[in-house]
C-alpha cells in the first residue's frame, strides 16, 4: 500500500496471516493486514487471535510487545484497549486502563488518529475512541461503539476482522440495551458465521457465534462452531471452556465435563499470584454442573475442593468466594444428599435454597420457613432468581403442610418471574429449575398429566437435565404413556452410565429392560 507524507510517496509493506504461521500456534489463525512493522505485526496478529478468545492477559503481552517494537503502531494500542473489559459484562467498567493506553499513543484524539495511516485503521481507532471517550455512560458508549463498527463494516463488507469485531460489538450493545428480542444476537451471529464459513480456523467467528446463539431455541445453529472452536485455540483457557455453552444447551454432559477440565488445567498453568481467577472459577463452576448431570458425584465434590484451594491461593478473590457457596448448594440440590446448614446473615440465596429444600425433605419445617423468610427479604433487593427461590422453598413448605393449592399458586408466581428473564444458558439459575420443581410438586399432588407438561417445558429449556428426565419418565408412567417413559428413562441411563448405585438408576434400568422384553 501507499502512504503519503508532504507529497512524498512512501511504500509500506502490508503483512497478513500468510506472512508467517508461527504467531498463530495454538490460538487459531486470521488475516489482518496493517501498517505495522513486520516484527511488530507478528505480535499484533497473535494478540488479536488471543483477544478473540478473551485471553486478556496473554493478548496484552502481545500488543505491548508490538508497541515496543513499533512505538507509533496505532493498531497495537487499539488492540490493547479492548483487553481490560469483558465486552459482554458491563459493570463496573474499567475506563482508566484503556484511556491510559490511548494516552501512550498520543495526547489527543487527532494526534492518535494521525498515527493510523489508512482509512481502515483510522476507522478501527475512531471506534474505540468512542468506546473509551469521556462523554456518556459506559452502556451508551457500548451502543455508539457498535454503531461505529457497523459503519466500518458497511465500508469494508468483505473484511473478516471488521466483521468479527462488529459482531462482538453488537453482542456487547445487546447487553447494554437489555434487549430481549434476539435481534442483535441474530445480527452478530450472521456476521460471525459468514466469517466462520470462509475461515473455519478463525478464533473469533465461532466464539461470537456461540455467544450469539447461546439459548435453547438457537443453540443448534452454533453446534458446528462449538465443535470446531473446541480445537482451534487450545492455548487459551476461555477458548477451551466456551464450546460448553452450546454443549450444555444440547445436554452433552461428557463434553461439558471434559472441556471444562481442560479449560481448568490451562487456566491453572497460566495463573500466577495476583492474577484474576475468573477463567479458573468459570471452568470449575460449569465442570461441576456437567458432572452432576452425569451422576459423578465424587468428581463434583472434587470441583468443590479445587475451588476451595483456588479461593485460598488467590487471597479470597470475590469471584472464588461467591462461587463457593453456589457450587456447594448445587451439589446438595442435584445429588439430593440433603444438608441442613445454619442460617446466618451471610447465607447466600443458593445456600438458603439448598437448606430450605433439605429442611423440607428431612422434616425440619421450622428451618425451611426461616430459609424462605430470609429469601423473601433478600428478594426485595436482589435478582429475579432470588424471588423464584423464595417461592420454591415456600411452595415446598406449603406442600409439606398439606396446602397443595397454596404450593401451586406460589409456583405459578415463580413462572411469571421466569417469563421476564432471558432464556436459560449455562448452569441452572436458580439452582433448582422452577419448571422441574413444579413438575415434582404436581407429581406429588397426583397430577401426572400436568407434571408431564412442566417436565417437557423444563427439558425444552434445559435439554438432558437428569432430574427433569427422571421426573418426566415417572410422570409419563403414571399418565399411561409408556413409550415416552421408556424414552426418558433410556436418556437418563445414558447420562448415568456406570452409576448403578444412584437412586433412580435401578428404577430406570428395570423399566427399560421390561419394555425391551415385551
Amino acid at each position: 500500500m501507499k502512504k503519503f507524507f508532504s507529497g512524498v510517496v512512501i511504500v509500506m509493506w502490508m503483512f497478513t496471516a500468510a506472512t508467517s504461521d508461527a504467531q498463530f500456534n495454538s490460538v487459531g489463525s486470521l488475516d489482518f493486514p496493517t501498517s505495522g512493522s513486520p516484527e511488530a505485526q507478528q505480535h499484533f496478529l497473535r494478540g488479536v487471535a488471543i483477544l478473540h478468545s478473551f485471553g486478556w492477559k496473554q493478548a496484552i503481552a502481545e500488543f505491548q510487545a508490538a508497541q515496543r517494537l513499533d512505538p507509533d503502531f496505532a493498531m497495537a494500542y487499539w488492540g490493547e484497549t479492548l483487553c481490560y473489559n469483558h465486552p459482554l459484562f458491563g459493570s463496573p467498567p474499567d475506563d482508566d486502563n484503556p484511556r491510559a493506553v490511548l494516552q501512550r499513543l498520543g495526547a489527543s484524539r487527532d494526534e492518535r488518529l494521525a498515527k493510523a495511516p489508512t482509512d481502515r485503521e483510522k476507522g478501527f481507532l475512531a471506534a474505540v475512541e468512542v468506546l473509551w471517550g469521556e462523554e456518556g455512560a459506559y452502556d451508551d458508549r457500548r451502543v455508539a461503539y457498535m454503531e461505529a463498527m457497523h459503519q466500518l463494516s458497511d465500508r469494508y463488507p468483505d473484511d473478516d476482522e471488521v466483521a468479527t469485531f462488529a459482531a462482538v460489538a453488537t453482542l456487547s450493545a445487546a447487553r447494554a440495551l437489555n434487549d430481549r428480542t434476539f435481534r442483535y444476537e441474530m445480527q452478530a451471529g450472521a456476521l460471525a458465521l459468514k466469517v466462520f464459513g470462509k475461515n473455519p480456523n478463525h478464533p473469533g467467528a465461532p466464539h461470537y457465534a456461540i455467544h450469539a446463539f447461546d439459548d435453547p431455541t438457537h443453540a443448534p445453529l452454533a453446534l458446528p462452531a462449538a465443535l470446531r472452536y473446541a480445537e482451534i485455540a487450545p492455548a487459551v483457557a476461555h477458548a477451551r471452556h466456551m464450546p460448553t455453552h452450546i454443549f450444555i444447551q444440547h445436554g452433552m454432559w461428557d463434553y461439558v465435563s471434559n472441556h471444562n477440565q481442560v479449560a481448568y488445567d490451562v487456566a491453572r498453568d497460566l495463573w500466577v499470584p495476583g492474577d484474576s481467577v475468573g477463567d479458573t472459577v468459570h471452568a470449575l463452576d460449569w465442570g461441576q454442573y456437567g458432572d452432576l448431570q452425569l451422576g459423578d458425584y465424587a468428581k463434583a465434590r472434587t470441583w468443590i475442593q479445587r475451588l476451595e484451594m483456588v479461593a485460598r491461593e488467590s487471597d479470597g478473590q470475590a469471584r472464588a468466594q461467591t462461587t463457593l457457596p453456589l457450587v456447594r448448594a448445587r451439589y446438595v440440590v442435584e445429588s439430593e444428599e440433603w444438608q441442613v446448614q445454619p442460617i446466618t446473615d451471610d447465607s447466600s440465596a443458593a445456600e438458603l435454597l439448598a437448606t430450605g429444600i433439605s429442611a423440607v425433605e428431612t422434616g425440619d419445617l421450622m428451618t425451611a420457613e426461616a430459609a424462605a423468610a430470609k429469601l423473601k427479604a433478600m428478594a426485595e433487593d436482589d435478582s429475579p432468581a432470588t424471588g423464584i427461590m423464595y417461592r420454591e422453598v415456600a411452595a415446598l413448605v406449603r406442600l409439606a403442610r398439606g396446602q397443595g393449592d397454596a404450593a401451586v399458586a406460589l409456583m405459578d408466581e415463580a413462572l411469571e418471574i421466569v417469563d421476564g428473564m432471558r432464556l436459560p444458558n449455562g448452569a441452572a439459575n436458580p439452582v433448582k429449575p422452577p419448571y422441574e420443581l413444579y413438575g415434582e410438586i404436581l407429581l406429588e399432588l397426583d397430577r401426572p398429566a400436568e407434571a408431564v407438561d412442566m417436565f417437557a417445558t423444563s427439558l425444552r429449556r434445559m435439554a438432558g437435565r437428569s432430574r427433569s428426565l427422571l421426573g418426566m419418565a415417572r410422570s409419563a408412567v403414571r399418565s399411561g404413556d409408556h413409550d415416552a417413559a421408556g424414552e426418558h428413562y433410556a436418556r437418563l441411563l445414558s447420562n448415568w452410565q456406570g452409576r448403578g448405585a444412584l437412586p433412580g438408576y435401578e428404577e430406570a434400568s428395570r423399566f427399560v429392560q421390561q419394555t425391551n422384553e415385551q
